[in-house]
């Protein structure tokens, strides 16, 4: 059992590997006193005046306690971020890198914004740690990559994987979570979704193209499709054809 989890783990991409482990690595350093969250959450005073900038990253690394609302953010952390670095981003780590940097930005921005809203503040305050939106917005992303994918809902109905989110938001209003959190995730997935494939197919332009000296710090490697040694993609030589 402990091999099969050791080489699931090994197996696992390096942004999604590393990830979950950070996430995993403090939740359980807070669980047990060890990290105070007051200090890993996201507080722009703190961040403009104390220099304390560490916050604009360790506020989506901590998951709150771990309960079983832990347990089902890790798993769609480690599900639905691997199926998109594997498949959707395969030899494209520093553009996987980048989406999870535009989504991370996009939330702050958003809850910072949303503070200084009179009617919405009270709301956004409430929001001190993006961790939930931004595997929220992965959850996104993927469906509308993948939308026709036939799912269930833990046995109880099918649908495809375009109203995933959909059925997540309304899991969580029924289990009295807050809206707020998946629905940030929600329109930072969007966001990503319309400038990356939408929008390039509308005019032609990227605007989302990954900065190069992000790709530097990234080794991609080149993705190589096999093919079986049987399968002939050319005629043959005449000299075969004429020994045959």
């Amino acid at each position: 059992m402990a091999q099969a989890v050791e080489e699931w783990y090994k197996q696992m991409p390096v942004i999604t590997r590393s990830y979950l482990t950070a996430a995993i690595v403090i939740t359980i350093g807070c669980s047990l006193d060890i990290i105070s969250p007051y200090n890993l959450y996201l507080n722009p005073i703190l961040v403009v005046k104390h220099y304390q900038f560490w916050r604009l990253v360790t506020n989506f690394l901590y998951f709150r306690k771990m309960d079983l609302d832990f347990l089902f953010h890790m798993f769609f952390l480690a599900r639905y971020c691997k199926l998109l670095e594997e498949n959707s981003f395969r030899g494209r780590t520093a553009d996987f890198f980048y989406m999870l940097l535009f989504g991370a930005t996009v939330l702050t921005g958003i809850v910072l914004i949303g503070g200084m809203i009179p009617y919405v503040a009270e709301s956004f305050a409430k929001i001190i740690f993006l961790s939930n939106s931004l595997t929220f917005m992965m959850v996104y992303v993927w469906s509308k990559q993948n939308p026709f994918i036939h799912m269930s809902f833990l046995g109880l109905f099918t649908f495809t994987a375009a109203y995933l989110p959909w059925v997540l938001l309304g899991f969580s209003v029924l289990v009295g979570a807050s809206a707020w959190v998946d629905l940030l995730g929600m329109i930072a997935g969007h966001a990503y979704y319309f400038l990356e494939d939408v929008y390039p197919r509308m005019t032609g332009r990227r605007p989302l193209k990954t900065p190069s000296f992000i790709r530097s710090l990234f080794a991609d490697e080149p993705v190589v499709v096999a093919r079986p040694a049987s399968v002939r993609f050319a005629p043959p030589p005449v000299e075969e054809v004429q020994q045959n």
